[in-house]
């Protein structure tokens, strides 16, 4: 019997559009957006906000996550877009991912409907805190590099591909926890924790840590636990969840996007130098005994477990490599080729020299070379990095192993 693995907190269902810059032309003359309209940070209470608020992610090259009012703002958006159908939530595509390894595992599940029993692979089990079915689906943007998009005599130009959510979940957002999560724990080896980013609510957010935190003393000693970090709809929610989750996980992981946000400013991810003044510096911000930054130019990980999980880092890379090739469906035979991929030109010596200048507890693996990729996919990179990571901790399991 190998690794038996829970992931939490909760899944989504996504709708996923195809881009289009001519209909985000139509819809931005529709609504009066100009230029100087656009804001990331904008709260989404209209389609002409989220038009704004899309915008303004191209024009930056970033990604992110952020609340919309209603749930009719993303149907009317979605509809004018070609659009599939997809499952979305960290613990979910990273089971997708395991799956795709024979790596079962087993969900927490805060909501339930006929595109998730119809989308989740068999061998991935289940429990649940939905009382009834429910669809409330999160709108994912992905955009290509040098993505253009007109607005008046302006050309928005997009300097690298990313995606963007937006969602309004009301389950997630409840995130219940389901009473037979602990009798699940029971006989798990690594738990994963995700999607505390989604609730709004202070006393919400502290009444499922505390819930969470009770159902893990059903853990059996020597279980891992990590928590992976995600862009949070009230950012002043982040810090809560951060220092109760620093206390009790194992290894805490987290991308590019979030150590900037934790940070205040932008990092240089090619500059070694930069990368380990932040890490440093998002140490003493993040006390968990193992710190996780994966970004689409590297992976390292600092601390207690650090040297243990380069295999682990590895397996992230090469199946958030995969995804970004291939898109969804790709099987074992792809991710074996995937794997015998080089790391792109400089890479290696970056991450040594990241791994060097961290220090003996650190380890760091470089990204392999993807710049030949036509249309790669930019959804659920990190979420998929979460199932390689994972599923390279199946009995010690390396990506050789895999391929």
């Amino acid at each position: 019997m190998g690794t038996r693995f829970v992931l939490g907190m909760g899944g989504t269902v996504d709708y996923e559009i195809r881009w289009d810059p001519a209909v985000l032309e139509r819809l931005a003359a529709e609504h009066g957006v100009g230029a100087d309209d656009l804001d990331l940070d904008a709260p989404v209470d209209s389609v002409r906000d989220l038009v704004r608020s899309l915008l303004a992610f191209v024009r930056d090259g970033v990604g992110g996550e952020r609340f919309v009012a209603s749930s009719d703002i993303v149907a009317a958006v979605a509809t004018r877009f070609e659009t599939a159908v997809t499952l979305g939530g960290t613990c979910v595509r990273a089971a997708i991912a395991m799956d795709v390894l024979g790596v079962p595992s087993t969900l927490h599940l805060v909501s339930m409907d006929d595109h998730v029993r119809r989308l989740l692979p068999t061998a991935v089990a289940y429990v649940s805190s939905a009382r009834e079915d429910t669809l409330d689906p999160h709108l994912i943007v992905q955009y290509p590099a040098g993505a253009r998009v007109r607005l008046g005599d302006v050309e928005i130009v997009a300097p690298r591909p990313n995606r963007i959510i937006y969602a309004n979940d009301p389950p997630h957002r409840e995130l219940r926890i389901a009473d037979d999560l602990p009798d699940a724990l029971a006989s798990a080896d690594v738990f994963l924790l995700s999607s505390f980013n989604v609730i709004q609510d202070p006393a919400t957010l502290d009444d499922r840590l505390a819930t969470v935190r009770r159902a893990m003393r059903s853990l059996p000693d020597g279980a891992l636990v990590m928590f992976e970090d995600a862009g949070f709809h009230v950012p002043a929610l982040s810090l809560r969840v951060r220092d109760e989750m620093a206390g009790v996980v194992d290894v805490y992981s987290l991308n590019e996007d979030e150590m900037q946000a934790y940070l205040g400013r932008r990092v240089d991810l090619l500059d070694a130098d930069a990368v380990a003044g932040a890490v440093t510096e998002l140490r003493r911000l993040v006390p968990a005994p193992t710190l996780v930054v994966h970004t689409q130019h590297w992976a390292l990980a600092v601390g207690e477990r650090a040297t243990a999980l380069r295999p682990a880092l590895r397996g992230g890379i090469v199946m958030a490599s995969t995804r970004y090739r291939l898109g969804d469906g790709f099987t074992a035979e792809d991710y074996a080729a995937t794997a015998a991929m080089a790391p792109g030109p400089g890479a290696t010596a970056l991450a040594d020299a990241i791994a060097r200048l961290l220090g003996p507890d650190a380890t760091a693996v470089p990204a392999l070379d993807l710049t030949a990729v036509p249309a790669p996919t930019t959804i659920g990179l990190g979420d998929t990095f979460v199932g390689g990571f994972l599923a390279a901790l199946d009995r010690g399991r390396g990506v050789e192993d895999a391929a």
